[in-house]
């Protein structure tokens, strides 16, 4: 069910993103054949991605489908630029033929650029290690697919479908050959908006400083946000888990499993309760049932749906845990056996006083912690065991042997092996028949010692060669790289993992460890600095690998700096949106800002390429300039005024078709939310400040390139 559920949801996403992202379009365009012309490129982007998804032996799974869900809204921009700039000639008077054939010609190497840009930022997460390269792999090569599908669209459907679908402009002068080249007047907001762009271009100073402290204010940020791994699903199930002291009966351990059954269905969210004792089937696919003894159980709760309830999980399990508290006699764990649920601590040692120690000292003191869940170690409770030492000098006066004496006992105490079980043959099935002591004759000593064990002059009474006394010690012993140790397994409750980790690690218990006594660097904790590592390689390998694109396709090494400057300015709208929603900066979350380094360069791509188009002028059918070569505040004047708009659109079809994700609509939203709300926050800020800034960063650039040509021009 959770699986149907999650596809279900996913394509539900799918659709509401992709009927957001059109609506978009019409809106701004309010032209029923140039948004069916753009909606084209959806259905006709994602089709091949299915193909290619099938090539690769990936399947429709959460992953894929959520990159699918997240870049509904990319698929369409190329689209959109290109009918966008194809509606602007349009109302220059010119034919939909001749308006596609200069606007596609005009706007061709942006399309590419962007596309590219996006295509260097997810490639490389494709190829990263790990736990968090496992989640990656599939999403990245599904973006990028997708991706590289809407640039065929866009560069080749798209103009043609426009050519021979479009209508010419109503209101366009026909009878003026210049009107061909001529704007429509512009609207309130549009100038409102170049008046404060020239005002920021021509105090350019003031306006790199004020986007540097901006920048310096959104890693500011970065300290008040939660971390974490992967935040913890709502599938609307959970488990309690229980232990009874070594040496509890099945009987015993049923009882209790009872009480905690029945404390479990008093909580109203809770619609049933499923429960292995002794060992056995969870009720859950995801988890495994309890452990194989007796004084083991496993509780599989099912819960109302997340739709149909107030509480969240946390909640739920917070009250199931207080409920609990009122049974004697057991230790309770209480959350699925999933990731963001719990946090790790792995003491190790070859000393294993030193390590129980040490290991149940920082066990009282995580107890301290505020907010957090159960405290579980793997410590093994002391069971009773019969301890039975062989007199070495009596037994080899007998002929008897350490061998036969464990033999004898382990026989008559727990039944010989499966293998040497002799079998009662019935006619479909073999029964193995298994020959011990009764219980009650194994816990009495006397009649063990009674036993006799093979000598060399006959049987003789194992308490002749032996000594046994009834004692305690380990139920199981765990190693690691052959040293023992302990776990420590903390419940989150409503804690974040990075934070809970950090304030763990500062307890004394764990900052003053005996010699000898060591932290092992196992579990969630791990794997989340792990994933910042490589979310830090990733975000350098796509920075360079958009750097290197750019220079590509310009020719240049200094403008694509230009582009990148945007970047920065991504980060506070996606930290404040983090912050203001309490999400934590975790695996979901970093996606969305990887994401995020991509689609912000599509913006800066449109007004760079075409400030530097309109510094070198346009050329008409007939190689003559139709449009002379502007100076470069101009230039950047009329970039900023034919680009805003379709900057804009992008950027509210991009969030629109986020929308359905970041309201966590369909299915579960605890991974897609996060990375929604990053990528829309981002967006907000970016596209606000760089129709503001780029401009500005593009004449320092460019006064610094014409510093560098005067300098070489000197001297060569």
């Amino acid at each position: 069910q959770p699986v149907a559920e999650n596809f279900r949801g996913s394509m539900e996403l799918l659709y509401e993103g992709a009927v957001l992202a059109v609506l978009v379009v019409w809106l701004f365009l309010r032209d029923w054949r140039a948004t069916l012309v753009a909606t084209a490129a959806l259905p006709l982007s994602v089709i091949p991605t299915f193909l290619g998804l099938h090539y690769f032996g990936y399947t429709l799974n959460t992953v894929t489908l959520l990159s699918l869900a997240l870049v509904v809204g990319v698929l369409v921009d190329d689209a959109i630029v290109e009918i966008e700039n194809i509606e602007r000639h349009l109302r220059m008077g010119k034919t939909p033929y001749q308006a596609a054939m200069d606007a596609a010609d005009e706007i061709g190497m942006a399309v590419i650029a962007t596309t590219f840009a996006l295509v260097a930022v997810f490639l490389p997460t494709a190829f990263m290690g790990g736990i968090p390269g496992l989640f990656f792999k599939q999403f990245g090569w599904t973006a990028v697919l997708a991706i590289l599908a809407s640039l065929v669209v866009a560069r080749l459907l798209t103009p043609m479908m426009a050519a021979y679908i479009l209508k010419p402009h109503k209101n366009a002068s026909q009878a003026d050959a210049k009107a061909a080249y001529r704007e429509a007047p512009d609207g309130w907001l549009m100038s409102r908006y170049m008046t404060t762009m020239r005002w920021c271009l021509r105090h350019r100073a003031i306006t790199i400083s004020g986007a540097a402290l901006f920048f310096v204010a959104s890693l500011s940020v970065i300290p008040l946000l939660p971390t974490g791994f992967v935040p913890a699903a709502d599938r609307g199930q959970t488990q309690i888990t229980l232990e009874l002291p070594p040496g509890s009966t099945l009987s015993e351990t049923k009882a209790v499993a009872e009480q905690t059954r029945l404390a479990a269905i008093s909580v109203p969210e809770v619609k049933g309760v499923f429960s292995s004792i002794g060992g056995g089937s969870s009720g859950d696919a995801f988890a495994p049932g309890a452990a194989a003894e007796a004084r083991r159980a496993v509780l599989t709760l099912t819960t109302s749906h997340r739709n149909d309830r107030d509480a969240s999980m946390a909640d739920i399990e917070t009250r199931l845990r207080a409920k609990l508290a009122d049974i004697p006699g057991a230790r309770f764990t209480v959350g699925p056996p999933d990731s963001g649920v719990k946090m790790q601590l792995v003491l190790k040692s070859d000393d294993p006083v030193a390590l129980l120690a040490s290991a149940r000292k920082a066990e009282r003191e995580l107890r301290t912690l505020e907010g957090v869940g159960n405290i579980s170690s793997s410590a093994s409770l002391v069971r009773p065991e019969i301890i039975v030492r062989p007199d070495s000098a009596r037994a080899a006066d007998l002929g008897v042997t350490a061998a036969s004496i464990g033999e004898t006992v382990r026989v008559a105490t727990a039944g010989d092996y499966d293998t040497s079980l002799p079998k009662l043959n019935l006619s479909e099935r073999q029964v193995p028949i298994r020959v011990k002591l009764p219980d009650a004759v194994r816990a009495d000593l006397a009649a063990i010692e009674r036993l006799t064990v093979p000598g060399k002059n006959g049987p003789v009474m194992l308490g002749t060669v032996a000594t046994l006394s009834m004692e305690s010690g380990p139920a199981q012993i765990d190693r690691l790289n052959r040293s023992r140790n302990v776990t420590l397994d903390v419940e989150l409750g409503q804690r974040q993992l990075g934070d809970l980790n950090e304030e763990a690690r500062a307890l004394p218990s764990l900052r003053n460890l005996p010699p000898g006594v060591s932290i092992a660097e196992l579990g969630d904790a791990q794997e989340m600095q792990a994933l910042f590592a490589s979310f830090g390689i990733a975000m350098l390998i796509g920075v360079l690998c958009i750097y290197g694109v750019l220079v590509l396709l310009f020719h240049d090494f200094m403008q694509p700096l230009t582009i990148l400057a945007a970047l920065p300015l991504s980060a506070g709208g996606a930290f404040v949106a983090l912050l203001i929603t309490g999400r934590a900066l975790s695996m979901p979350s970093m996606i969305g800002l990887i994401m995020l380094m991509g689609i912000v360069t599509k913006n800066s791509i449109l007004l760079v390429d075409y400030a530097i188009l309109a510094r070198e002028g346009h050329l008409g059918p007939d190689g003559q300039p139709t449009v002379a070569p502007l100076a470069r505040f101009e230039a950047l004047v009329d970039a900023c005024h034919k680009r805003s708009r379709p900057i804009v659109m992008t950027s509210i079809a991009m969030g629109a078709g986020m929308l359905p994700l970041a309201f966590g609509l369909g299915a579960d939203p605890s991974f897609r939310s996060p990375m929604a709300i990053t990528v829309i926050g981002g967006l907000v800020t970016s596209t606000l400040l760089s129709l503001l800034v780029v401009p500005a960063v593009f004449t320092y650039i460019d006064d610094f390139k014409y510093l560098i040509k005067r300098t070489v021009g000197k001297h060569y």
